[in-house]
């Protein structure tokens, strides 16, 4: 199982050796919807290559409040566990699957070798650090300089191109927490972009049109 969805995923970008040996070192993990893949203050011993599924990374502050950094989608790596791993450092990022995920943990030790051992993984590894690095500059860039309500029009169409459907199923109070603000603002902005014709709104669904 692990071989083919390797295959499926990260054959346009690794050699074929190397998706061999990543499935027979590897270690296949299934998470549900909401499970914690990895926490903040862990150590690390793996890095999560993600086959199926999606997952959310995101920051806390010294207050418990969280902010969601980026999305993965299958065939994606979370290069800030890449950086930890290589570091010796701990986790300084929440992962949680947005849906129900299947991801293959690859030890610590392997993962070092191949970067300088394969090529093919040492620019997989480069090309997701600047995947990552545009997506956090542009998480800063909606901080810094969009309103609220654009800031959730953009998300509410991050998390519809990531999940490759308009209809998104999802309650206020998450989309609260993920843009680190009041279930009570979230509803009367998610009222407004209806109004303004860029959504619709269900129960506990939202199409963005």
């Amino acid at each position: 199982m692990a071989n083919n969805l390797l295959e499926q995923k990260f054959a346009h970008t690794l050699d074929n050796d190397l998706i061999k040996e990543i499935s027979e070192k590897g270690i296949l993990k299934n998470f549900k919807k909401d499970d914690i893949i990895i926490d903040i203050n862990q150590t690390l011993n793996y890095i999560p290559l993600l086959l199926t599924g999606d997952i959310k990374i995101i920051r806390e502050d010294n207050e418990g409040n969280e902010l969601l950094i980026y999305f993965l989608e299958a065939g994606d790596t979370c290069t800030m566990s890449l950086t930890c791993c290589l570091g010796t450092t701990k986790s300084k990022i929440r992962a949680v699957a947005e849906k129900d995920s299947t991801l293959i943990l690859i030890p610590v030790q392997n993962m070092q070798k191949w970067f300088h051992n394969n090529e093919s993984w040492r620019n997989f590894i480069l090309q997701s650090y600047q995947i990552r690095f545009d997506e956090m500059l542009e998480a800063i860039d909606s901080l810094a300089f969009l309103k609220m309500d654009e800031r959730l029009y953009k998300y509410l169409k991050n998390l519809a191109m990531v999940d490759e459907t308009k209809t998104i199923s999802i309650k206020h109070q998450e989309i609260a927490e993920d843009l680190n603000t009041s279930r009570v603002v979230i509803s009367r902005l998610l009222k407004k972009l209806e109004n303004e014709n860029k959504i619709r709104l269900g129960r506990n669904k939202i199409v963005v049109i």
